[in-house]
């Protein structure tokens, strides 16, 4: 396949490294310094499921590459709407674009502009972080994708590109709801990210912390709650099932958001912890826990008052 890589960060370069290594054409659509390193010097991985270290063609106007078969669609949610206007030179009559951001909206936003017949849902679950310009380092063997028809269809493209993932060594599924599983990622995300974010300490010190792990717990109670009552098909073992996979996570993990506020950049918060807030209220559903986080993080987004000093 011929691939683009939208918003190839450490999370793009990431997977589109690994399509490459198993023989795709992938470009990389980067910025700044980034895109200078990964021109001079070529995009470098090192993984604890393998390095890699590629060549790839790299450029920051999307018509220099033109019309590809796929588009990894990975630029952070608060840039969506812009970038999808962008990606038009590189949507043809057949293209996909498979989103992998946070967020529950992104597969409806970017097909308001590009046509939602070339959409497909999707989300992934890994730590990666890049290390220097045109270095990404992916710290655990945690890297997986899932992926599926807005409708739910079992279509011929979605499972090409299934395949194309598990061919190139990643963690794939597909499904016939990826709305649900979009939510699935959200309880998860919204809950790590938080309190991550807010404490600065990695989960496992969270987890250690019989109040705190008590609070994170009813934080993924909520966005579940939430998630039933607008409809969406959450299994009444959710909370207890994301807990216990947040309790087999190694205990250094850090969450994007996190490393995002060390890093002074703009969080996430509307698309991770927004529609919890805004959906809770619709329906009326009590979310206190989502509350007060989101009232936290929103200290870290632009704009907000400075911080204080002296006592």
């Amino acid at each position: 396949m011929r691939v683009a890589v939208m918003g190839a960060g450490a999370i793009g370069c990431y997977f589109g490294g690994r399509l490459a290594q198993a023989g795709h054409e992938v470009h990389l659509i980067a910025r700044g310094e980034h895109l200078r390193a990964l021109r001079e010097r070529g995009l470098v991985v090192r993984s604890e499921l393998g390095d890699i270290a590629a060549q790839l063609p790299a450029t920051d106007d999307p018509a220099e590459v033109g019309p590809v078969d796929l588009v990894l669609f990975t630029v952070k949610s608060q840039d969506t709407d812009q970038a999808a206007q962008a990606a038009r030179p590189l949507v043809g009559p057949d293209t996909v674009v498979l989103t992998l951001q946070n967020g529950v909206d992104n597969p409806d936003r970017i097909g308001a502009v590009l046509g939602p017949e070339h959409v497909l849902g999707g989300s992934c679950q890994i730590e990666a972080a890049i290390a220097e310009p045109g270095v990404v380092v992916h710290p655990s063997r945690l890297a997986r994708v899932t992926l599926g028809e807005l409708d739910g269809a079992d279509s011929p493209r979605a499972r090409r590109i299934r395949d194309a993932f598990a061919a190139a060594g990643v963690e794939v599924r597909l499904v016939d709801d990826i709305r649900r599983a979009l939510w699935e990622k959200l309880g998860f995300l919204a809950t790590m990210s938080a309190f991550t974010t807010v404490t600065g300490l990695p989960i496992g010190p969270l987890r250690a912390c019989p109040e705190t792990w008590a609070l994170m717990q009813a934080m993924l109670r909520e966005v579940w709650s939430v998630g039933r009552a607008a409809g969406v098909g959450l299994a009444d073992d959710y909370p207890d099932r994301t807990a216990q996979f947040m309790n087999e996570l190694p205990p250094t993990m850090k969450t994007s958001m996190q490393r995002d506020r060390e890093r002074g950049r703009r969080l996430e918060v509307e698309a991770i912890h927004g529609p919890v807030v805004r959906l809770g209220r619709q329906h009326g559903v009590p979310v206190p826990v989502t509350e007060t986080m989101y009232g936290l993080l929103k200290l870290y987004e632009p704009g907000a008052p400075p911080a204080a000093s002296g006592v």
